[in-house]
């Protein structure tokens, strides 16, 4: 499981789709064989699948920035989660350590110099604001891209 899939957890309800994402989840269905694309061809009683699927509904969106602050107030330390990726994930309790950011870096595709810690972590905290908005977060707008 991802560090960024944690994050999710921490923040999104488990009842939101970014939480359920975050998770791996088996369904009692899902153990079940697909019939394989030949089968289907070669049965006359195969029923078509429908050539789009529902429209989805619409994401609840999740107030990121009350729900951290809630939290900044009972940390009892001061947090700055909105500028430091490392107190955003203190916050969380979740390893805020070099190597845990790193990991985190790669998980999203840092491009730069993991040795250049300070430019990482403005990246990190920046792309994680972005993921949080992209997935149903009401992340604060001088906080994202």
């Amino acid at each position: 499981m991802g560090i960024l899939s944690n994050i999710f957890r921490k923040i999104f309800p488990s009842s939101h789709p970014a939480a359920a994402q975050a998770k791996p989840q088996a369904t009692p269905g899902s153990m079940q064989s697909q019939p394989t694309q030949t089968a289907q061809q070669t049965s006359p009683q195969a029923a078509p699948r429908p050539a789009t699927a529902p429209p989805a509904a619409p994401m609840e969106m999740v107030d990121v920035e009350a729900i951290l602050n809630k939290m900044a107030q009972s940390a009892g330390q001061p947090l700055n989660w909105r500028s430091s990726i490392v107190d955003l994930l203190k916050l969380l309790n979740l390893d805020s350590s070099l190597q845990s950011r790193k990991e985190l870096a790669q998980e999203l595709d840092y491009k730069g110099d993991t040795g250049d810690s300070a430019s990482m972590n403005i990246w990190l905290h920046r792309q994680v604001m972005n993921r949080l908005a992209a997935n149903g977060g009401k992340v604060p707008a001088d906080l994202r891209d």
